[in-house]
């Protein structure tokens, strides 16, 4: 969602059309006028989607190996990027227009600069060959690197880039032996959330993943983390949760004016949205969503108002 240009996008697949993918341009004022926004072919499926506010531009993370973005004001694509692997996230740079962000199904994170074309200009390689299926830009330390927070199998990283650092640096405390990363949440500011569930043997991971009608809720755990600086976070408060056995659960942060930061992490078992204070990790409101697979959920800011999006099925639903 952006804020600023009072809209809202979502990808979707034509039927009909060779699986054509599109983005849709919603108006938050007038949620009835939408513009399609045609992606370049075999973009395939988008497996992320950030709108970058006041600069008019998106970015699309897709199987495709390809990294897009498009102009919300023109409708047209500004800058198409060959991959080596599946994309699985992406990420503007929190205080750049021309640094972006991709995580890839390998493990590989790769920063790409809108003024020059074509090729990354940095790539780092992960800890593991897991897909890493979060990435967020987070506000750099007074040494001015550009900052990234991940979340993949393994845990949550912290890379630097624009400095010597070549490896990125696994969180010990979301380190939990038995357990996976299945998302990862950020406030911008000082606190980070992630959810944890037990790990799957891969030969019955393989097995379940084929019938995604076996997926059940399983227990689970939300963390909250606080950052303290540069290699520093301090584990704050945990709850055990029921979270999805097979899909990776969609989650945010709502910055409410005059209020605790609020958790909200889709549960797609029982089809809810359920929102937690963050410091106190108590539920304060469960949402019912009409199906039980939650693509996306997102917050923004628009005056005083704290908005929420949430995509379900074919449905698009927003929270005041």
């Amino acid at each position: 969602m952006d804020a600023s240009g009072q809209l809202m996008m979502v990808a979707r697949r034509l039927n009909g059309m060779g699986g054509t993918t599109v983005l849709s341009k919603v108006s938050l004022v007038a949620p009835n006028e939408r513009e399609d926004i045609h992606l370049p072919s075999n973009t395939k499926a988008v497996r992320a989607l950030c709108v970058k506010p006041y600069t008019r531009h998106a970015l699309v993370a897709s199987l495709g190996k390809k990294l897009v973005i498009v102009s919300t004001e023109s409708n047209t694509t500004v800058h198409t990027y060959d991959l080596p692997a599946p994309a699985w996230s992406c990420s503007w740079d929190i205080n750049s227009s021309y640094y972006v962000y991709t995580g890839l199904q390998n493990g590989m994170v790769l920063c790409f600069d809108m003024r020059q074309t074509s090729t990354p200009v940095e790539i780092r390689n992960g800890l593991s060959c897991n897909p890493v299926h979060t990435l967020i830009s987070v506000a750099p330390d007074s040494s001015g690197t550009r900052t990234l927070l991940t979340a993949s199998q393994i845990g949550i990283c912290e890379w630097n880039f624009g400095s010597s650092e070549e490896r990125p640096y696994l969180i010990p405390e979301s380190t939990n032996e038995g357990q996976v990363c299945i998302s990862l949440a950020h406030s911008g500011r000082d606190d980070v959330v992630a959810s944890f569930r037990p790990k799957i043997e891969t030969s019955t991971q393989i097995a379940i993943s084929q019938s995604p009608s076996m997926s059940c809720g399983v227990e689970g755990c939300h963390v909250v983390y606080k950052r303290r600086g540069a290699h520093s976070y301090q584990k704050t408060a945990s709850l055990v949760a029921e979270v999805d056995s097979i899909r990776l659960p969609k989650c945010s942060i709502i910055n409410k004016p005059n209020h605790s930061p609020m958790f909200v992490t889709a549960n797609e078992v029982t089809s809810d949205l359920v929102l937690h204070d963050i410091y106190k990790l108590g539920v304060v409101q469960r949402l019912k969503t009409p199906k039980n697979q939650i693509w996306d959920v997102k917050c923004t800011q628009i005056g005083n108002s704290s908005v929420m999006g949430c995509s379900s099925g074919e449905v698009v639903q927003l929270f005041t």
